[in-house]
């Protein structure tokens, strides 16, 4: 009951579910792995990122999570099933149907908007989910590449972000969707850009409100929700720890206090595609 959930992303959005999962589940505990080594995912072929995606589950699974949520929707179009089939003893949740789930519940009909990474875009992985719960709904997909790196960076109130939601929302609004879901984790930090750009008409979905219900869920139902905080939460990057702990705290909405510095080829699986070496980091005892 008292072992860990473990979540991971590309980098910092998988914050953003992090966040909920600890404001929903406060007696959880979780394992956190940020692969800031390979930032961005959305670029990168699939079968790579499916590669990183079921090193990492391994990684936390090892580690003793009793459930994984890939808070990478990448990973999720990618490697779910995958990494569903190789590790069936744990429960492994993914992105993309919650948010498609939650996106149709307030849709009416009307075409949904899916603002995500040039990958999730091109690999159509919401379209073909909405589609099979809806086969009349229409999808329109946008391409994002610019936000990853703002939100990574630290940019996202700049104008700077606040220009790239109005040029990549416009699309979305031409098309008369009034729904739109954020296809990509590290999007909720621009949340406030994207509302300003899309209006008051058109529904922001954020997939991790879904995602959280889901997992609350399935520990329930197995009898492994926690009832007390046993041990401090666990933060792991494969890049920069400093740079995570810092912009990670603000994006957790609570001190990350340290962070482990985690070697592709080392702590993880070596991958062919895993060429360079990273620097170390510290200890990985977090409180929060």
């Amino acid at each position: 009951m008292r072992s860990p959930i473990g979540i991971f992303d590309s980098g910092l959005g998988g914050l953003s579910v992090a966040a909920r999962v600890l404001n929903t589940l406060p007696n959880e505990r979780i394992i956190y792995f940020a692969d800031n080594a390979h930032v961005p995912y959305g670029e990168k072929p699939m079968d790579i990122i499916r590669g990183y995606a079921l090193e990492i589950t391994q990684f936390l699974i090892n580690k003793g999570a009793k459930a994984v949520v890939m808070a990478c929707n990448m990973s999720s179009a990618s490697a779910l099933e995958t990494a569903q089939k190789r590790f069936p003893e744990v429960p492994i949740i993914g992105m993309i149907e919650p948010g498609a789930r939650a996106a149709l519940s307030v849709a009416n009909g009307k075409p949904i908007g899916v603002l995500a990474t040039t990958g999730t875009i091109n690999n159509g992985a919401y379209a073909r989910t909405i589609n099979h719960l809806d086969a009349a709904c229409k999808v329109v997909g946008q391409a994002c590449p610019k936000f990853v790196p703002l939100v990574e960076s630290g940019q996202a109130e700049s104008e700077e972000a606040k220009a790239a939601a109005r040029m990549y929302v416009a699309p979305l609004a031409s098309e008369y969707c009034s729904t739109i879901i954020l296809g990509c984790t590290h999007y909720p930090f621009l949340k406030r850009a994207i509302e300003a750009a899309a209006g008051s008409s058109i529904a922001i979905v954020d997939p991790a409100d879904e995602v959280t219900r889901t997992l609350a869920a399935i520990l329930a139902k197995l009898g492994k929700t926690s009832d007390a905080l046993a041990s401090p939460h666990e933060f792991y990057t494969s890049g920069d720890t400093a740079g995570f702990a810092s912009i990670g705290s603000a994006f957790l909405g609570r001190n990350i206090d340290a962070v482990q510095h985690a070697e592709w080829g080392i702590d993880l699986g070596e991958l062919s595609a895993v060429s360079s070496q990273h620097s170390a980091g510290g200890c990985c005892a977090q409180k929060s």
